[in-house]
């Protein structure tokens, strides 16, 4: 079990680093890893309200409500009453929002090839399967 959380630990430093270069990269010093992640979660769940948002993130309304007002605040994250609903209103990113999601997606990208130039095809089809089944909701 030792073992495991080392790894996860130094996982947990490769991400975090890999992610912190982008920002430096593309000059987003100004944000937060939460707020990307706010912003790629958005995206994930096409134009979310709040409570899709903060069921996603398991986090309360409440708080992800203040952390998408300040998205809304910088110009990254814009709302679109709901047609259905007009007690609901869905996010949307803005053309600077969607920017900032793209360099977050290459942060990935850049981990992701990191692991497939140490891995074969085997390993990674394995690697695939192992986190998938960690990370499912069963």
């Amino acid at each position: 079990m030792k073992n495991l959380i080392e790894i996860i630990s130094r996982l947990s430093n490769l991400i975090g680093h890999t992610e912190e270069t982008a920002k430096d990269q593309f000059n987003l010093l100004n944000l937060t890893i939460t707020q990307m992640h706010y912003m790629e979660t958005i995206n994930m769940l096409d134009n979310p309200n709040i409570t899709e948002l903060a069921l996603q993130l398991k986090l309360s309304k409440p708080t992800v409500k203040v952390a998408v007002d300040k998205l809304i605040e910088r110009d990254y994250v814009y709302k679109i009453q709901s047609d259905e609903d007009r007690r609901s209103a869905h996010l949307h990113l803005t053309e600077k929002g969607k920017l900032i999601n793209q360099m977050h997606d290459y942060a990935h990208k850049r981990i992701a090839e990191s692991f497939s130039r140490k891995l074969n095809n085997e390993e990674m089809e394995t690697l695939v399967r192992l986190l998938t089944k960690v990370l499912s909701e069963k």
